[in-house]
């Protein structure tokens, strides 16, 4: 059994998302520490990119501010080394197909499983092409997560029944960022995947709020929330960690109520 599905053992759960780097390592230590500490199931760490495709322009923002640092691939997986040394829950990596490729995918998965990474979501590929990476996943334990988008229609059973780890619902169509609604047929979406896996699925995209948290996992088995916590980040930079994980406790006591 996946180790990610620890996250979804008590209940609803709820999945932030972080990038590292931003504005520095240490910043996003601290954050992690503190999402943790208040709650957070399985954090999302994202690996700074130059050109985030799926990324609406708060986590576009947090991306240049973290490449403008200095961070590298290595201080990633460095800084999640060190977070090993605390932390149990999930850990997951959100990246793009250019950052694994030019480090070498064996040698990434291999660094994936040695620091303690249980998963990798790469948006930019296709379901159709994940034969480009999931072979190193397998081999290295490391989950290859698949997403799921409101167009996906026909697909969705053929994508559920390989899925491992958990599922990526993609709440609506575009990129990242903060949204007042949602693509309708969610709920559908779910039950589908639900008569061919067992595997959880959590919806993310544009949740900001503990209602609309919870409201997405009612339906689903969580809710994942960037953009909002990479708000905190921009306005308090390395005074953020402390309000992530105040928000984090409001979105987690909303969803399991």
């Amino acid at each position: 059994m996946s180790n990610i599905s620890k996250a979804f053992a008590n209940g609803k759960a709820f999945i932030p998302f972080i990038t590292c780097g931003d504005p520095d390592t240490d910043t996003t230590y601290r954050a992690v520490l503190e999402a943790v500490a208040k709650g957070a199931d399985l954090i999302e760490l994202g690996i700074p990119f130059s050109d985030p495709t799926a990324e609406g322009p708060v986590i576009q923002s947090a991306n240049v501010r973290a490449l403008s640092g200095g961070i590298t691939t290595d201080d990633v997986f460095a800084l999640v080394e060190k977070l090993r040394e605390d932390v149990t829950i999930p850990l997951v990596f959100m990246t793009y197909a250019n950052v694994v490729f030019s480090y070498g995918p064996d040698r990434f998965m291999q660094r994936c499983a040695g620091v303690g990474i249980d998963g990798i979501i790469i948006p930019d590929i296709p379901y159709e092409e994940k034969e480009e990476f999931e072979p190193y996943c397998k081999a290295c334990g490391v989950d290859l997560i698949s997403m799921i988008a409101p167009t996906s229609e026909g697909r969705i059973k053929e994508i559920a029944s390989q899925a491992s780890g958990f599922i990526y619902l993609v709440s609506s169509l575009g990129v990242t960022g903060e949204r007042t609604s949602f693509a309708s047929g969610l709920e559908e979406i779910v039950n589908t995947i639900r008569e061919v896996t067992d595997v959880p699925c959590a919806i993310g995209f544009g949740i900001s709020n503990p209602d609309q948290a919870k409201a997405m996992a009612d339906i689903s088995d969580g809710a994942i929330v960037g953009s909002a916590i990479i708000k905190i980040l921009a306005s308090d930079g390395r005074d953020a960690p402390e309000k992530i994980g105040e928000f984090v406790k409001s979105m987690k006591d909303a969803i399991r109520a």
